[in-house]
Formats: C-alpha cells, structure tokens, sequence
C-alpha cells in the first residue's frame, strides 16, 4: 500500500509540473492536474491539501534534484582535475555537454515559472527557490575565489556575480530556446561562458 501511494503521489507531481511548465501555474487547475493524472479527487487531497501544498512539494523536489545535480557536476570536475580553473572549465563543459544531447528545447525551469507569478505562492515556497539560488552561488563563487588567486582576472570581477552569471545564462537561454524551437540555444550559450572564463583567466604562456 505504501509503494501505491508514493506511486501516486509522484504521477500527481509529475503531472502538475509538465503542467506548470507549459502553461503556468495559475492556468493549472487541481481539476487538470486530476485528469491528466488519471486519479480520483480524493486521491488528489489524500497527498495534497492544497494546491499550494502541492506547489511547495514541487519546488523541494525540483531544489532537491538541482542540488545533487549541482554536486555531482562538481564532484566530476575535481575528479577529473586539481586546478580550480580546469575544474570550472569542465565543470561548464559538463553542463554543455547535457545541454547538447537535447533534440527538443529544454521544456523550462520551475523557479522561472513560479518566479513569473510570485504572488501566488507562499514564503515557504520562495524561500526553497532562493536558497537554491544561493546554494549555486556559493558554490561557484568560491571556486572562482580560489581561481583568483591562482590567475589575477584581466578585467575587475566580483567571484559572487560571475557564479551568478551560470543561472543568468541557465534561465536565459532556456527562455530563447523554447521561444524560437532551438535545442541547441542553452549549449551554445554555456559555450560562450566557458569561453569568457577561459579567456578571463587565461594562464599566462611559459
């Protein structure tokens, strides 16, 4: 019993976020988040109370899977290299490389759909988005902190906003690649990031 309930549990999530994704979340109703799963009513309020309880459930899930994808990209790149600018130039690369296995355009970002109607949603709801915004922020920048002192930067940088450009990038070409059909938008954009990091912190010829 307990499997058929996660079981529904997750087709409920999973069905309210293609949802969410394609049309937003004021135009995804609890009633088309039934149909779409193929469950009862009472199925729906047995897991959520709410549709805002629904939408917190969401945004955990998707900060949770942002986070272990986040790490294990990371983990990757310090594996693969002990420089911490190699480490950031592969670090990108990997995030180019899933980008660049698309055939279709990415189908969005929950923050951004949940960003873009903010009043509906509670503290709670914003505080996961932020938090996992700064997670990526901290991250990052102190990578790039350590890549400082190894390779002085050409032009005056903050580590913080520079960690925040990846997102910057993230959100941004996610947008243009579904406006204009292009799958390969968010890998080429993450391309030109690494490009600029590169050539930022060029290493001096020998």
């Amino acid at each position: 019993m307990p499997r058929d309930g996660t079981i529904t549990r997750t087709t409920i999530m999973d069905s309210a976020q293609s949802l969410i994704l394609g049309q937003g979340f004021s135009a995804t109703s609890v009633d088309k988040v039934i149909e779409q799963a193929g469950i009862t009513k009472g199925a729906f309020f047995h897991h959520f109370k709410t549709k805002a309880d629904l939408a917190l459930a969401l945004v955990e899930r998707y900060a949770n899977l942002d986070q272990a994808h986040l790490d294990m990209n990371l983990v990757r790149a310090e594996e693969l290299a002990r420089d911490p600018l190699q480490q950031m130039l592969i670090f990108i690369g990997l995030l180019k490389e899933e980008m660049a296995g698309l055939t279709e355009p990415f189908p969005g970002c929950l923050y951004a759909s949940f960003c873009y109607e903010a009043q509906l949603f509670d503290d709670n709801t914003h505080t996961v988005i932020q938090n996992m915004m700064l997670e990526w922020r901290r991250r990052l920048s102190s990578k790039f902190v350590d890549i400082i002192d190894l390779y002085p930067p050409k032009l005056d940088i903050a580590p913080e906003s520079l960690a925040d450009m990846a997102l910057v990038i993230y959100e941004g070409a996610f947008i243009l690649s579904k406006t204009l059909k292009e799958p390969v938008t968010t890998a080429e954009q993450l391309g030109h990031y690494r490009n600029y990091v590169e050539l930022l912190f060029e290493t001096p010829a020998e």
